[in-house]
């Protein structure tokens, strides 16, 4: 399937013109935050042009890009405000844009990649410790939302294959799978809205959730992958491809995400899926 680009450069436009709404260039604020989402984040920024498959040398990418690359400290962390508490999903989320578009190879994702590393929870996630929601025992798991991206971002970096850390991480979020009821500090969980179609790939949802796994040996083998997948094929249209069910509302005006309609660029990435498990085979 060949992307159609002018629907591809129309929602790039769209994108581009909020690039000032914060008060700086490239969706920052004056201060330097980096994950205000008025209407959309420099985060949020990268890893909608990741879907839009904007080139490398685009000069708003890389202000973007270079204003995360910035903002990485010399530990790995990822600080996106100039004050306030860092916390992993920080980290996962700049570094998941930064690998989603290229940046991989550079030395401070390099860092942040082995932070994350060394970071991981009791259960091989990653987890904040920001308790919105109390401490109840549900808290006592990381975070699927975070341990997504950054399992997002290890696959995008090509080092996701046979690596046994990140396979407990597999492990946790298959578990979440059986589990479905809101766990970690910020109760994640898989109930209606889960199962919505959610594009593009921003948040923990049945999509992304397959996507993601389907990089991953350990998940392609395991039964609750295989009924997560199932899942999702029955969201797809008679001519197989893929409907959007629950566009960000910020970004519902984009082609790419019609609520409702079917998305050429959201069945690439279902394809990716189905390529991925026949690669194993």
């Amino acid at each position: 399937m060949i992307l159609n680009e002018n629907i591809n450069q129309m929602d790039l436009n769209q994108i581009l013109a909020t690039r000032h709404d914060n008060g700086a260039d490239f969706w920052a604020t004056p201060d330097g935050r980096l994950g205000i989402e008025k209407p959309i984040s420099t985060l949020t920024a990268l890893m909608i042009m990741s879907e839009l498959n904007v080139s490398g040398d685009h000069e708003a990418l890389q202000g973007a890009a270079e204003l995360v690359l910035m903002a990485i400290k010399d530990d790995g962390r990822v600080r996106i405000t100039p004050k306030g508490a860092i916390y992993p999903c920080h980290t996962a989320h700049a570094v998941a844009g930064l690998c989603r578009n290229g940046y991989a190879g550079d030395p401070r994702v390099q860092s942040a990649l082995d932070y994350l590393l060394s970071s991981q929870y009791d259960d091989g996630g990653w987890r904040c410790k920001k308790f919105t929601f109390g401490h109840g025992p549900e808290t006592d798991f990381s975070n699927p939302g975070v341990t997504l991206l950054a399992l997002d971002a290890f696959r995008c970096a090509g080092i996701h294959k046979g690596k046994a850390d990140l396979d407990r991480a597999v492990e946790t979020l298959l578990d979440h799978w059986t589990v479905k009821k809101p766990i970690g500090p910020c109760h994640y969980g898989m109930g209606t809205l889960f199962m919505q179609v959610e594009y593009p790939f921003l948040r923990y949802n049945l999509f992304y959730y397959v996507y993601v796994l389907s990089f991953y040996e350990k998940a392609q083998k395991d039964e609750r992958f295989k009924e997560a997948l199932s899942a999702l094929r029955k969201k797809l249209d008679g001519q197989n491809m893929m409907i959007v069910e629950r566009p960000n509302r910020k970004l519902s005006n984009l082609d790419i995400c019609r609520k409702g309609k079917s998305s050429e660029v959201a069945t690439e990435r279902y394809l990716e899926i189905i390529n991925n498990l026949a690669e194993m085979n």
